[in-house]
């Protein structure tokens, strides 16, 4: 029991992030993976179907797998989440992959969709930590994405109401970070993690 006890004292935790776009989620994401080392994060490397681009490898970026390959894996319940984005493109986690990084100490990083965040906060449970990076309102969310100029009125349009749909998942999560102040959501953030790694 006692050798049991002080693995899972080594294994690394899981931490979920879920945003709608435009929140500045990645923002955050990548400053605490390039500031703050201490946190040992690491991202998930996921699964995908589609082809590798530029200089993307396989097991760096993502797991390159065929539809049938990807089809194959869910069939037999390889998945924590997945999702299919359009027909035949397929993103994925596997329960392995996670495993493996968790049992070298490294605490995986989510960057997942409001659904996919759930359902691996519900398969690992307290090993987990869900948060949710929410904007000041939508309006703010919707001048944000205007001020970016990169997507058509209509995508913005399509945006805004995933992200009205996506919303409504925020009290699922463990913990709600709103972003109105880039520094200020980042140094919460930082408190939230390290006080979960303990």
């Amino acid at each position: 029991m006692r050798c049991k006890e002080l693995f899972l004292n080594n294994m690394g935790k899981l931490i979920i992030f879920s945003a709608p776009s435009g929140t500045g989620k990645s923002t955050i994401i990548n400053w605490l993976m390039t500031e703050h080392k201490e946190l040992s994060l690491a991202f998930s490397i996921s699964c995908t179907s589609r082809q590798p681009r530029g200089s993307e490898q396989n097991g760096v970026e993502y797991f390159f797998l065929t539809p049938e390959e990807f089809r194959q894996k869910i069939a037999d319940g390889e998945f924590l989440e997945y999702e299919e984005v359009y027909t035949d493109r397929f993103y994925g986690t596997l329960k392995s992959q996670v495993e493996h990084q968790t049992s070298q100490g490294q605490n995986v990083v989510f960057d997942v969709d409001v659904k996919g965040g759930c359902n691996i906060k519900k398969f690992y449970g307290d090993r987990a930590l869900a948060l949710f990076i929410q904007p000041p309102s939508v309006d703010e969310l919707r001048r944000r994405l205007e001020a970016r100029a990169t997507d058509a009125p209509e995508v913005i349009d399509q945006r805004i109401a995933r992200a009205e749909y996506e919303l409504s998942f925020a009290p699922q999560f463990d913990r709600i970070v709103v972003n109105d102040d880039l520094e200020k959501a980042k140094a919460e953030t930082l408190k939230i993690i390290s006080e979960f790694l303990g």
